[in-house]
């Protein structure tokens, strides 16, 4: 950040490294998955379970039943939705305090879009914070407590769900849409 800081629980976490930021309890699911093309579902599973917790592999495949299907398979094999399942499991398995899932939907059929929502929606309420950057409004309003609108890397407005969507003239006037 050019100012300001980043905290968890009272840690800081700007300037530090990323397996610092890792090990303070922050996962990312990035866009574009970085699924690693040679490797296994299993062997992704295999090197992201790094912390005893709530997310075990068992636990993981139960809610991404795809993935269990699909264990001697190699990144470079499976469909851009199996991708991103992996992504949020190779996530989990880090047993975070904070999930960071970045444009989760790029790239997806819309029949995948509904089933990633569907798995984000499962992981809300839960003791993991989650924090959505997404540009389909859909997903956003389906599984979002609080909408942010950024503009140039600042918040230009903040409401919970409900108060922006019965707010269309504000949304149109932030989105365009």
């Amino acid at each position: 950040p050019y100012s300001g800081s980043v905290l968890l629980d009272g840690t800081e976490l700007s300037g530090r490294p990323p397996d610092a930021i890792a090990r303070a309890g922050v996962a990312l699911v990035p866009q574009g998955r970085r699924v690693f093309a040679p490797l296994t579902v299993a062997e992704h599973l295999t090197i992201s379970a790094r912390r005893r917790g709530h997310w075990t592999r068992e636990r993981v495949l139960e809610l991404l039943p795809r993935l269990g299907e699909r264990l001697r398979h190699r990144g470079d094999q499976l469909s851009g939705g199996v991708q991103q399942m992996l992504a949020i499991a190779r996530a989990l398995l880090t047993n975070p305090r904070l999930l960071l899932l970045d444009e989760p939907s790029d790239g997806l059929a819309p029949a995948v879009v509904e089933t990633v929502g569907e798995i984000i929606a499962a992981l809300t309420g839960g003791d993991m914070a989650i924090l959505l950057v997404e540009q389909n409004l859909r997903l956003a309003f389906r599984v979002a407590a609080r909408i942010a609108v950024m503009e140039k890397g600042r918040v230009v407005h903040e409401a919970t769900t409900a108060e922006f969507r019965a707010d269309p003239q504000r949304a149109h006037a932030l989105l365009g849409v």
